[in-house]
């Protein structure tokens, strides 16, 4: 309309007829000759003469409308290609300002593949602490190392020849650690973060065994270059039957020929690395620094583990100064090695997004309650419920509800709080919703409850049930308080990758909720749960929680090991 009422009004209507017929619209009464009919029928002539014109240049100048949705659509899809489902999440989300976590992630990726990489900073707080410059220049030395040695590169190609050969090369360009897939999600998370490590300190190039999921759940982190071991590896078929007995093992090797560094008849093309829970004395000299010697000359190492060992290298004399300069604070080992390595695929991303936003993101505060119960039976169990209540009640984590008053109206505007539980059961989150929905919160709080899955037991070889547990540690990590279960792993990923420093709920003893019911931990670190207690100098046994400052025992698991930081330090 606006339109077609600027033509009538700007275009002057007698450009489009002849002189006579402008003459004669101009001024009727100077010809007197003209009739009253024949004066109307110009009139009229004109008008429909008019009427033409303007709707040709109406329609060469604006296209019909269905035309101008068309051409409007069409503007769109070139500024913006039309999304598919996986990536619909985008949308509410702005570009952080420091994507790449203070230098820690390298630049260059496609963004669409891996959307989380870069978009994850959008959904967490700042920082509290920024990586050392050391970390970043060692990070992006490693990446070029995996980039040149990495898998189909002639390095690579070379290194699988020597190794299919049987025989220990006299000299290899690239070295190598492969890390087999092994234990429950939250395990294998923090065994390949140790492997990483390792990997750094020792010069090495990661490979990554991919199991049954691992491609599924996880992006590639580093740039033109996969960490996934290629399918044709001459060893992998022999992984399910590596075990302490194997003549490859290091331990057997020690047990067997009491080696030590200078034995170079014993060197072989590969070394098998037995760090599981139950590995014994000899496989635990893997911590000493002369057989870390050893290890230097082995060019491919094979390594099965389910603990976070990282709290043990710390206490290996060659790598100590290689650690301070990595790491000034110990505590934020896995929270930047986490953040660098482990970004969901798409797939989970949406899980995670979706989640977030329908239920997490407009809340004032955001508590997270993770929940593993070791307790034989069917859950829930009541004695665990009332632990959880207690610690969030007396840690001022959660309000008291009213039962007196059915309504509670509050002076000012309701702050609101999500509680996001993740559980087997769905028993808990049960009991406390029906807690904050029947009665009214003493300080006028809102409380939301809220849980994605319940799996009611652990199903490690379903692809669906592990990137539900993946979602579920990486929503954790999006609180702003957390409270975990004793000696989960879990916990310790969703703590470490938020930087949070949480309530870690005692482990229950005879059915009874312990009292207190909870206590803040030292660090966000995770523990190492089954530590060596060796002194390698002395060749006895010794208290490996009470050697250095930052190494100590845990809160929750009195034999493990963790890092913490010094106040004093700080």
């Amino acid at each position: 309309m606006k339109r077609f009422s600027k033509t009538l009004n700007g275009d002057d209507p007698s450009k489009y007829s002849d002189s006579g017929t402008r003459n004669a619209l101009r001024d009727p009464d100077r010809n007197p000759g003209l009739s009253p009919m024949r004066v109307m029928g110009i009139f009229i002539a004109c008008l429909i003469l008019f009427s033409v014109l303007f709707s040709i240049n109406v329609v060469l100048r604006d296209p019909p409308s269905d035309a101008v949705h068309e051409a409007s659509k069409n503007r769109v899809l070139e500024v913006e290609p039309r999304k598919s489902s996986v990536d619909q999440f985008l949308d509410p989300v702005e570009v952080p300002k420091d994507k790449l976590l203070g230098g820690l992630l390298a630049t260059g990726f496609d963004e669409g593949s891996c959307v989380s990489r870069y978009q994850s900073a959008s959904y967490r707080k700042e920082m509290l602490h920024e990586p050392s410059s050391y970390l970043l220049s060692r990070l992006r030395s490693y990446e070029a190392l995996h980039k040149r040695c990495g898998p189909n590169t002639e390095s690579y190609k070379k290194a699988v020849e020597q190794l299919k050969s049987g025989r220990h090369p006299t000299s290899l360009d690239c070295n190598y650690v492969v890390w087999i897939s092994y234990s429950g999600l939250g395990n294998r998370i923090l065994t390949l973060a140790s492997a990483f490590l390792y990997a750094l300190l020792t010069n090495r190039v990661l490979l990554v065994d991919p199991g049954v999921d691992m491609v599924d759940l996880f992006c590639e982190p580093f740039l033109e270059a996969s960490w996934f071991l290629p399918m044709d590896f001459p060893l992998k078929n022999q992984f399910g039957s590596l075990n302490q007995k194997s003549p490859h093992c290091y331990g057997e090797m020690v047990r067997k020929s009491n080696l030590t560094n200078t034995d170079q008849s014993l060197l072989s093309s590969f070394v098998y690395l037995h760090l599981s829970h139950d590995y014994n004395d000899q496989d635990k000299l893997f911590f000493c620094n002369q057989d870390q010697d050893f290890l230097e000359k082995i060019p491919w190492l094979i390594v099965r583990t389910d603990n976070y060992f990282v709290p043990s290298l710390f206490l290996i004399p060659s790598f100590e100064q290689e650690l301070g300069n990595l790491f000034p604070r110990k505590e934020t080992v896995f929270h930047f090695l986490g953040r660098y390595l482990f970004h969901p695929t798409n797939v989970v991303w949406g899980l995670i997004t979706r989640y977030y936003q329908a239920y997490l993101a407009k809340a004032d505060e955001r508590i997270g309650i993770q929940i593993r119960v070791f307790d034989t039976g069917t859950g829930p169990f009541q004695h665990v419920f009332d632990q959880i209540l207690s610690c969030a009640l007396k840690e001022n984590l959660l309000p008291e509800t009213n039962g007196q008053d059915l309504i509670f109206t509050p002076s000012g505007t309701s702050k609101s709080k999500a509680v996001l539980i993740t559980s087997l059961s769905s028993g808990y989150f049960e009991k406390l919703r029906d807690m904050y929905w029947e009665h009214p919160t003493v300080t006028g709080e809102v409380i939301g409850i809220y849980q994605p899955s319940h799996e009611e037991y652990q199903q490690t070889e379903k692809h669906a049930h592990n990137r539900k547990a993946w979602a579920e540690m990486y929503l954790l990590s999006l609180t702003d308080v957390l409270i975990t279960s004793s000696w989960s792993t879990f916990g310790y990923v969703a703590q470490s990758l938020g930087g949070l420093t949480p309530w870690i709920l005692y482990k229950p003893e005879n059915r009874t909720a312990p009292d207190p019911a909870c206590k803040q931990a030292m660090s966000m670190e995770p523990c190492f749960h089954a530590p060596p207690f060796y002194d390698c100098k002395a060749k006895t046994g010794v208290d490996t929680g009470a050697l250095v400052p930052h190494v100590r025992h845990c809160e929750d698991m009195s034999w493990g090991l963790k890092l913490i930081d010094r106040s004093d330090e700080f």
